[in-house]
């Protein structure tokens, strides 16, 4: 199939600039490591919607507080050294992030995302474990590699949407996995969609062997050794949700500046939800195990003495979203889940957020990779549902009879 040709600055997909305001990295001041932190938060005033004023609060330097007039912190302000102070390469690294999914983001919501949705996927999928890859798909692929690129400072990338990890400069101190838009099979019918990222240090001891080999080798380090993970939810709301070891926090666009804004500091995610999701179609081919669980929760007869809810979006970022928010467990039993760009990933932001991630049986994270586009079950969640999910044994699917999706 003939894969059309768009421009990766078209001002059809994306807006001059008088239009769409692109993200800017504030100079430091002199001496800024003896200025307040405050200071690097802007104060502005929120609009009045309604007659009710909206705040956000910041919680970069000093205390929280809240109301119409509040500190606003962006999400550069954020990891800066008026913030948390990542290093001014990882840094850099994550603006080239961010603007990515920010033109990833106004695809998903442009007409031409619609087009590029119903087209044919490209035949074959060469064998790898990989997915047939979609029109929507590549391009989303374009963008993040294009500006990983720019950035100078990733030494390799390593993406659903390619066989192998491709090794961009030798002078990078980073390593990328992603999978550049998740859920894109449900685009048509404008169902949240999403980009998923995991950030590495390269390994410095692997320097000496030839590019494809150090390459791989670095992509298939464990979800222990991540510096930084996220992912971006192209919903009602763009909102990049992100952890660098030290919590889970999530900022959402603010279309109106270009900025993503902080607006959930230090999630935390209940320690026990009430809801499960998870494709019930396939509930005659699960395990005993999985059965019993689902069954036993939905009746009210678990550990928590309430029935639960069954929400599933089939967009695994949405459906993890949804539960870092409310709490309860997003789950696929099968063998269906990449561990090196959704897995890790996702496990790394739930740990921090007080939840658990597993296969049914494992930590996640603990899981050396073997394979670049390794599958496995997943189950993501609060800390006593996942207790509880995985104290009936049972519960990865490994019968997939019939289902080409």
């Amino acid at each position: 199939m003939q894969i059309p040709t768009i421009p990766l600055y078209s001002s059809q997909i994306f807006p001059p600039k008088s239009r769409y305001i692109l993200p800017k990295i504030h100079p430091l001041p002199p001496k800024a490591h003896l200025l307040p932190h405050s200071f690097f938060c802007r104060r502005r005033r929120m609009a009045h919607l309604g007659g009710f004023g909206f705040g956000v609060r910041s919680q970069v330097g000093g205390s929280a507080s809240s109301g119409v007039d509040d500190g606003f912190c962006t999400f550069l302000e954020y990891v800066g050294k008026g913030g948390i102070d990542v290093g001014d390469d990882l840094v850099v690294l994550l603006d080239h992030i961010q603007y990515a999914c920010k033109r990833i983001a106004a695809l998903v919501a442009s007409p031409l995302s619609s087009s590029l949705g119903k087209q044919a996927s490209v035949a074959g999928s060469s064998g790898s474990g990989r997915d047939a890859p979609k029109p929507l798909d590549i391009v989303s692929n374009e963008i993040i590699l294009s500006s990983l690129r720019s950035s100078g400072k990733v030494a390799a990338m390593a993406s659903e949407e390619d066989d192998a990890p491709i090794w961009l400069t030798d002078d990078g101190s980073f390593v990328v996995v992603t999978d550049p838009l998740d859920g894109s099979r449900n685009i048509d019918a404008s169902i949240p969609t999403g980009t998923i990222f995991g950030i590495y240090n390269r390994l410095v001891e692997l320097d000496h062997l030839p590019k494809e080999e150090k390459a791989l080798l670095n992509s298939l380090q464990t979800g222990a050794r991540l510096v930084a993970a996220g992912y971006v939810l192209y919903s009602s709301a763009t909102i990049l949700c992100i952890s660098f070891g030290s919590g889970t926090h999530a900022f959402t666009l603010d279309h109106s500046t270009g900025d993503f804004i902080l607006t959930h500091p230090s999630i935390k995610i209940p320690p026990r939800g009430q809801i499960y999701s998870v494709n019930d179609a396939r509930y005659f081919d699960w395990p005993e195990g999985l059965k019993r669980y689902i069954d036993t929760v939905r009746q009210g007869k678990g550990r928590y003495p309430k029935k639960y809810s069954a929400r599933y979006i089939c967009s695994l970022v949405a459906d993890l979203h949804r539960t870092l928010m409310y709490g309860g467990v997003a789950m696929n039993p099968r063998d269906h889940l990449r561990l090196v760009y959704e897995a890790n990933p996702l496990s790394f932001l739930v740990e921090q957020a007080g939840g658990r991630g597993s296969d049914g049986k494992r930590r996640i994270l603990s899981i050396q990779p073997v394979k670049l586009h390794q599958r496995l079950p997943l189950f993501l969640g609060s800390l006593e549902d996942m207790e509880e999910l995985e104290s009936y044994g049972d519960v990865q699917q490994k019968v997939n009879p019939g289902y080409e999706v």
